[in-house]
């Protein structure tokens, strides 16, 4: 779980952006007293940094040099102020990339997730499978839907992720429960029946029904876009 440090003095914009990452699976923090983020960041070992420029006692020039000494993790800058002198500033201190206030939460969001990518996955296999807005993160075994997480029992997780895997091509009931049997648990046909059947309520109620469609006599199916 990557861990994301949240240095901003302002209580309503950093619970928002906390409450989103973490609905991504994410850790977050934030500095207990900053006037020693330096010392909080080094406690914590985040693995990106959120840089307001804009604080009390030290702004976050001042913070990312400090971190720059120390470490290579990322910093995405937030401010207010988006002039160009601003960003070259931010750019110059040691940031990876700059955000200006008021900002999308899903753009930030997008953000920290695409530099994490490129600063720790680099060259690996996709982390994620998307179908039509739909996401299966791999590594915390969780559907997203518009940022929101969806929880998903291990066998429905297996069901999704088996379908997402082999889009565009028909996958057949015996298949499945062979995947399922790898949860150590007893299945039999009606049991892929029953979890099918909540997995396709769970997708309908986060704005994806259909999702999944039956090839009667066969199997299942995720239809290519």
């Amino acid at each position: 779980m990557y861990r994301i440090l949240i240095v901003e003095d302002d209580d309503v914009i950093a619970a928002s952006v906390a409450a989103h990452l973490e609905a991504w699976g994410m850790e977050t923090a934030r500095p207990r007293d900053l006037r020693r983020v330096l010392d909080e960041f080094l406690e914590w070992k985040p693995h990106l940094v959120l840089m307001d420029v804009g604080l009390p006692f030290f702004d976050g020039y001042h913070w990312c040099r400090e971190i720059r000494k120390a470490s290579k993790v990322p910093v995405i800058f937030i401010s207010s102020a988006d002039d160009n002198m601003n960003i070259i500033m931010a750019m110059s201190m040691g940031g990876d990339d700059f955000v200006t206030k008021p900002f999308s939460l899903e753009v930030l969001t997008a953000k920290v997730r695409a530099l994490l990518r490129r600063t720790y996955d680099f060259g690996g296999p996709a982390q994620t499978l998307e179908h039509k807005g739909a996401v299966l993160d791999l590594d915390a075994g969780s559907l997203y839907a518009d940022g929101k997480r969806v929880e998903l029992t291990k066998n429905e997780y297996r069901i999704l992720k088996t379908l997402m895997e082999n889009k565009g091509k028909t996958v057949s009931r015996e298949a499945l429960m062979n995947r399922l049997w790898e949860t150590d648990s007893y299945v039999d046909d009606n049991t892929l029946t029953v979890n099918m059947t909540r997995l396709r309520k769970k997708l309908a109620e986060a704005g994806f029904p259909g999702f999944i469609t039956t090839k009667k006599g066969i199997g299942y199916l995720i239809e290519r876009e």
